[in-house]
């Protein structure tokens, strides 16, 4: 009967959604990748909102029913029979009143399983598509038949641009440029030579010997703007910046406005944060999900980080991975092996991070594998000492946040 009922509210919403479309006409950027989606998000809304109207879809809303939530401006009812029934009632004054409605929309468009773009391509238009990462193991991999199913999935999103639309693609994965597609607006960014809008010189900054922040140049049409993101580190963020650059500079906006709108720029929770840690340690938290090339991105910062203490990273489980799962764990043990002085791993698949860390140089001193994430936060607690640098990152199910909350100097803010 649950299933339903989520059925039918599903096909009422997106009913509404399609006619909201049709009476508004804004114009719609979507947004999808295996990694990096709400980062992009959050960056392209932080550089077209002060130009335009623009409306960006809730944290990971980029589901069958988050999509059509955001095109109606409503929020998520969870179990509340009432306000889905809210919900639609306010879709339909949206309907047949005029209304104040955003001139740009955001959106999210993930795949969980095998058919979920492509559904929601059918009535869904866009007018500029970003893709951003999509590594040869990607998040999700579990549930399609292979990683080149994940691809073929993603590739509906960009057949489905609209005939004048704008294609922006991350120039530095391979497996983003194979959707490349013969169009008049193809934009492309990333670090390589040949990106329309390429990154150069990253480097973290520092006040006191504290990571505050991260600096880079990019280069455009023969311009050179330096962008500063405050309160975070990791070239993710720097893809995310360049794909907002890109999405900005498609509607002429001034590229120099907009490297100052990113250095105010609010980037997500749970995300590569900087944060103060007890006994005068940083922590950066990364505690919102995982995935291969997401730890990855993650221990390479790390490794490129200076510090006067240890490095140390806690990762948790990486969900989702079918039968990749102990090879990508134990190539995140390898890595980890050659970054952290102290390794510690939270869950039954983690173990083999350890493992794989011990077996590549690691002494066993220097790993502790835990169950949990409470275990885990009462163990840091009393490792944690002056100057050290620790990384936290797992899949959402491990709860790795319950960490950063017990090793924050500020758990109340």
């Amino acid at each position: 009967m649950k299933q339903i009922l989520k059925h039918i509210i599903v096909f009422i919403l997106e009913i509404e959604s399609r006619l909201v479309l049709k009476k508004y006409k804004p114009k719609i950027i979507a947004i999808t990748g295996s990694v990096g989606k709400t980062s992009a998000k959050d960056a392209i809304y932080s550089v077209l909102s002060d130009s335009f109207f623009v409306r960006k879809s809730d944290k990971s809303f980029n589901s069958e029913i988050g999509i059509p939530l955001t095109i109606l401006g409503c929020p998520n009812a969870w179990s509340s029979l009432l306000l889905w029934t809210k919900n639609i009632f306010e879709g339909f004054v949206l309907i047949v009143l005029k209304n104040h409605y955003p001139k740009w929309l955001i959106l999210e468009v993930g795949a969980d399983r095998p058919g979920d773009i492509k559904n929601i391509t059918r009535w869904l238009k866009p007018d500029i598509v970003v893709v951003t990462r999509i590594p040869d193991v990607p998040v999700h991999v579990e549930f399609f038949a292979s990683p080149a199913d994940v691809l073929k999935e993603k590739n509906y999103l960009v057949k489905a641009l609209k005939k004048d639309g704008i294609l922006i693609l991350n120039h530095d994965d391979e497996n983003v440029m194979s959707l490349k597609q013969d169009l008049e607006h193809l934009i492309t960014f990333g670090f390589k030579e040949g990106s329309n809008m390429q990154a150069a010189n990253d480097n973290v900054y520092y006040q006191a010997g504290v990571p505050v922040g991260i600096r880079f140049r990019v280069d455009y049409k023969g311009n050179s703007v330096p962008i500063e993101i405050n309160g975070v580190v990791g070239r993710q963020h720097i893809d995310s910046a360049l794909a907002a650059l890109s999405v900005g500079s498609s509607q002429n906006l001034n590229i120099v406005a907009m490297g100052q709108s990113l250095s105010h720029h609010n980037t997500p929770l749970g995300r590569m944060k900087l944060i103060e840690g007890i006994n005068k340690s940083t922590i950066i938290d990364d505690s919102y999900n995982s995935s291969p090339i997401a730890a990855e991105e993650a221990l390479n910062a790390l490794h490129r980080m200076n510090t006067e203490g240890r490095k140390i990273a806690v990762l948790g489980d990486m969900l989702e991975l079918g039968s990749y799962t102990a090879e990508e764990h134990n190539k995140v043990g390898k890595q980890a092996a050659g970054v952290a002085d102290i390794l510690m791993t939270v869950g039954v698949r983690s173990q083999l991070i350890g493992e794989s860390a011990q077996e590549n140089g690691m002494k066993k001193k220097h790993i502790h594998i835990l169950n949990d994430s409470y275990t885990a936060g009462g163990k840091l607690k009393n490792i944690i000492s002056a100057g050290d640098l620790v990384l936290i990152k797992g899949s959402q199910s491990v709860r790795m946040e319950r960490i950063v909350e017990e090793i924050m100097e500020h758990p109340e803010k």
